[in-house]
């Protein structure tokens, strides 16, 4: 994935079972899709949870977001219930999606990381995927940003 590259051209289902289009769902404004190892684990709740709590901010911002994990749907849906994550949340079990974005790892697992979409295209990318702070480095970078 490269600075420019679209949005693969996949889906997957999210927590709740629905079906979501990785193209439809970022075609338009700010997608951030960032991939974690495995739901419910230190480093990516961790993760998860300063998106979680910069929600607001990014949403003034008109940023969606999109976890991804190889877990599984069942797995996916107690991560966000057990923190109250406001956004979907891939089951990517085939590691279809983590594979399109070069970030597979060990045992299947993706590797942290975070990938900012503008329209549908790719604008950054942060490769080792912030923890405490994932939320602080996207608003952070948005600042520099140009209006579209």
């Amino acid at each position: 994935m490269t600075i420019g590259s679209p949005l693969p051209s996949l889906s997957a289902k999210d927590q709740e079972g629905q079906i979501v289009n990785l193209p439809t769902f970022g075609q338009e404004g700010f997608l951030l899709v960032f991939f974690y190892p495995k739901a419910n684990t230190p480093g990516c709740t961790t993760q998860a949870c300063s998106l979680r709590d910069g929600y607001e901010d990014l949403q003034k911002r008109g940023v969606k977001i999109l976890g991804v994990s190889a877990d599984d749907v069942a797995a996916q849906k107690k991560f966000a219930t057990d923190h109250k994550l406001p956004y979907p949340l891939l089951a990517d079990h085939e590691n279809k999606i983590i594979q399109a974005f070069g970030v597979g790892g060990l045992f299947g697992f993706a590797k942290r990381s975070a990938f900012l979409f503008r329209n549908g295209k790719l604008i950054w990318q942060d490769p080792k995927g912030s923890t405490q702070d994932q939320a602080k480095v996207v608003l952070d970078l948005l600042a520099t940003l140009p209006a579209p």
